[in-house]
């Protein structure tokens, strides 16, 4: 399978303008989401994907490959297919891979690309939740799979709920965390981009639910490594302190 990874780096941001170009322990974090990238076995290519010609001169400044894509985008995975569209090689599938994740592990990429046989139509990964406070906090989505591991709901409510009990649940039930990385099969790629927003998909404001609206499977892999995200500038404190502690 020939699988092209993107990594969407929007400038504009509410929370964290600029978020891509910023300093984390001397190099930034879209140079270090590339870098990790990059040294996954299963990508043809990589390509930051952006909206602004600063990200593109400092992608070009590293040696990486950058496409310009429209300020319009609503989402990462609008992004990843106007890429798509202009490359000029043909790929099975593309991976997007989180711009703001700087410390994304090359086997996580390589365990999603190990689902990617050709019949898979969409794919991403899953962790075990550990904690309660995890479990109840609306901003780590959880994912609740069938037995053949494709997702059947997401949610940022602690799904299933456990009746009977009111507190403890993490230790009722095995709950996953979902992480945000994805595979689309090219043809579903541009069948998704051209789907109305869902109904499921306002309710929750994830755009994973409007795929499995349409009658779409989403098969899904489980990693035990954990993701650092960064969506504000405090973030980005817990992540150079993450580095000191773990890297240096």
């Amino acid at each position: 399978m020939k699988v092209l990874g993107i990594i969407p780096a929007r400038y504009a941001s509410t929370r964290f303008p600029a978020k891509p170009l910023a300093d984390l322990g001397g190099q930034s974090m879209i140079s270090r989401v590339f870098t990790q990238a990059a040294k996954s076995k299963s990508l043809s290519k990589i390509i930051v994907a952006t909206d602004h010609p600063e990200i593109v001169e400092h992608v070009l400044a590293f040696g990486g490959n950058v496409c310009m894509t429209s300020e319009n985008h609503a989402s990462g995975t609008d992004r990843c297919y106007e890429v798509l569209l202009k490359e000029q090689e043909v790929f099975d599938y593309v991976i997007n891979i989180q711009g703001d994740e700087p410390f994304i592990a090359p086997d996580q990429i390589d365990l999603l690309a190990s689902l990617l046989d050709g019949a898979t139509e969409l794919a991403t990964l899953l962790k075990k939740l550990e904690t309660q406070e995890q479990l109840l906090n609306p901003n780590v989505v959880k994912v609740v799979v069938n037995e053949s591991k494709e997702a059947i709901y997401f949610s940022r409510s602690p799904i299933p709920y456990w009746r009977g009990k009111e507190t403890d649940w993490i230790n009722q039930h095995t709950y996953y965390k979902h992480i945000g990385m994805y595979a689309y099969r090219s043809d579903v790629l541009k069948k998704i981009t051209s789907l109305k927003v869902s109904s499921l998909e306002k309710a929750e404001s994830l755009e994973q639910l409007r795929w499995l609206e349409n009658g779409l499977k989403i098969k899904t892999a489980e990693t035990t490594i954990e993701t650092v995200g960064i969506d504000t500038p405090a973030d980005l404190e817990h992540a150079r302190h993450y580095l000191k502690s773990h890297h240096e």
